[in-house]
């Protein structure tokens, strides 16, 4: 159903069902298509109350039909997330689309949001089904197993998914551990099993240089 056209615009093969996309993400179609505007992050009444109390609110859109949809989103780079009954912890800027069966909600990330620049609260995607992810630059999957624990900098963070522990490590950044850090900084430590999606450019941080 979901299919890369390059690596920056998503493909989806639709026959008379649907897929959430982000808000304006659409850049072209074929065959009969209907578009409708939601609110994301989250499902139901539940959803709603909990976007009016963290603040993680997504546009999307519900587009149906049958043809191909296509999706980009400032020439960003994409990646395919499959999911089987687990959970997808991702930043709601770099949530591109998913299935319409997926279930979405928030979920508090503490200091970690804060120390990344996007807020206390993350967007789940649950189910089984499809999803795409953007980064800017081609995203790196990295995998975390109960013997080697991964160390993180919060900027270039993206999603993780699996069961994954995770701690906020204040007072040490990868710079200052060549002597080059000012201010305090952050790193986040990933503990468990599972798979961290990393992209090769830092977002803007509140920890100073991380």
């Amino acid at each position: 159903m979901f299919r890369l056209q390059g690596s920056k615009t998503l493909a989806v093969d639709l026959t008379d069902d649907a897929v959430k996309a982000k808000n304006g993400s659409m850049v072209a179609y074929d065959g009969r298509m209907t578009f409708k505007k939601m609110t994301g992050g989250g499902d139901g009444i539940r959803g709603m109350v909990t976007r009016r109390l963290t603040g993680e609110q997504m546009a999307v859109m519900e587009v149906r039909g049958k043809g191909t949809c296509y999706f980009a989103d400032r020439a960003s780079e994409i990646s395919l997330v499959s999911l089987h009954g687990d959970k997808l912890y991702v930043e709601a800027s770099n949530l591109l689309c998913t299935d319409a069966a997926l279930r979405t909600g928030t979920s508090f990330t503490g200091l970690r949001g804060g120390a990344s620049g996007n807020g206390l609260f993350t967007t789940t995607v649950e189910g089984t089904g499809q999803a795409a992810i953007m980064s800017d630059g081609q995203a790196v999957v990295l995998r975390v197993t109960p013997r080697y624990p991964l160390f993180v900098d919060p900027g270039a963070y993206i999603a993780h998914q699996g069961g994954l522990r995770q701690h906020l490590q204040a007072g040490v950044n990868f710079r200052t551990l060549i002597g080059e850090g000012s201010g305090e900084a952050f790193q986040i430590r990933f503990e468990g099993d599972g798979l961290v999606y990393v992209q090769p450019s830092e977002r803007n941080t509140v920890g100073g240089d991380v």
